[in-house]
């Protein structure tokens, strides 16, 4: 006879569980650090990248009809039709690229779950990963978690521009996937045509997965256009492109977005989405299917966060930090070196405390946190808000 040894605890032993930690190096977020410490001080906030006005209130009646209208169960699991077709029809009108409504095009729960899904969906033990850097912070733990290997690509100050060599040369018969944001978080910067088509070449002779990160598709300045990924044949071919409805219409607290990708990338991403969510928002699907009959809704962002950005800088002008305006996003870096040899995360702690006025460390988005005294500011904020964050800076 057999004997079953039981191994008995009187105190649940955590221990072991962090040591066995799947995300062994991940701490609390830059942005909940900031944002903590912002609140702790009533400090102005320009950190985390939400807007601080109001949604188009013909949105927010677009979700009040969903509501009252009866929309209130599960939506299809690939998203709502209508809005799926829409979406095409938008990419097809931008970009010259058609996807399929039945099979190319998924809602998600925002873009930052577009992107885990992808991930998880693709990558394995031991596939490498390229990211370019500074990079949003939600892309390595995917990574991580599911096996795979990081692999960065750092861009240097102040430009921020990417060293196609240098690119090329992290490409290995491991590598599985990259990670592309364009416009770009933290720094403003966007992609242009013949970076694409850079991208492009160096990818076709591979079989290697572009991830798309086109958040701020909507939102560039100064005379950019924005090119997506799916623009350009071969990369379409390879490319999950994700969105987000949060950022372009300023209702980042909706979590919604979306994922476009051919055909056979899809069905993989699908499988894992349907365990991971299953579904969107219904409401707010149907409403944003009616809210994207009218182009302009999204069109004209970039003349509305143009003015905001060049009365953020404007007011700057009299300030000792540097810059070059962004040219994308709702994010724009400043130099302080003429103000303090700090770090970054210094002084921006420091100015929340003593000046009452948040933003972000890029170090955080940087290899080995490497400082390019470099703070970002968000200024997708109310003219007012604005005011009071150029007068707090221009004192420094």
């Amino acid at each position: 006879m057999s004997v079953i040894k039981i191994i008995t605890f009187t105190t649940m032993d955590y221990n072991q569980y962090k040591r066995a930690s799947k995300l062994p190096d991940v701490k609390t977020t830059i942005f909940t650090t900031v944002g903590n410490l912002a609140r702790k001080h009533a400090a102005l906030d320009l950190s985390q990248g939400f807007p601080n006005f109001k949604a188009d209130e013909k949105l927010i009646s677009l979700v009040n009809d969903a509501l009252i209208n009866g929309h209130n169960q599960y939506a299809p699991m690939q998203g709502y039709f209508s809005l799926r077709e829409i979406i095409s029809e938008k990419i097809a009108s931008l970009h010259q690229r058609t996807y399929s409504p039945a099979d190319e095009v998924t809602i998600t729960v925002g873009a930052t779950q577009a992107i885990f899904t992808a991930i998880t969906a693709f990558i394995n033990k031991g596939d490498e990963v390229i990211i370019i850097k500074p990079a949003y912070d939600c892309y390595e733990p995917a990574i991580t978690l599911n096996g795979g290997i990081p692999v960065y690509v750092q861009l240097d100050a102040p430009d921020y521009k990417i060293d196609w060599s240098a690119f090329e040369n992290k490409i290995t018969d491991k590598t599985k996937m990259v990670i592309l944001n364009t416009p770009h978080n933290p720094t403003g910067t966007v992609l242009t045509k013949s970076d694409m088509e850079e991208l492009e070449r160096i990818l076709k002779p591979t079989n290697i997965i572009l991830l798309s990160d086109e958040v701020y598709e909507h939102i560039t300045f100064d005379g950019q256009v924005h090119e997506s990924a799916s623009k350009f044949p071969d990369l379409a071919s390879r490319s999950f492109v994700c969105a987000s409805f949060g950022k372009t219409f300023h209702v980042t607290g909706w979590k919604i977005g979306y994922c476009v990708a051919p055909a056979e990338l899809m069905a993989e991403f699908r499988k894992v989405h349907q365990f991971a969510v299953f579904c969107v928002d219904h409401p707010v699907q149907r409403a944003m299917a009616d809210y994207l009959k009218h182009p302009s809704h999204y069109l004209d962002l970039n003349n509305f966060y143009q003015e905001k950005r060049d009365f953020f800088l404007n007011g700057l002008k009299s300030s000792k930090f540097k810059f070059k305006p962004s040219l994308g996003t709702y994010f724009q870096l400043l130099d302080y070196t003429n103000i303090s040899k700090e770090e970054d995360e210094d002084i921006s702690r420091r100015i929340i405390i003593e000046n009452g006025l948040a933003s972000i460390p890029i170090s955080s988005f940087n290899v080995d946190n490497r400082n390019d005294f470099m703070l970002r500011f968000c200024f997708a904020k109310k003219k007012e808000t604005l005011e009071k964050a150029v007068e707090i800076l221009c004192k420094l």
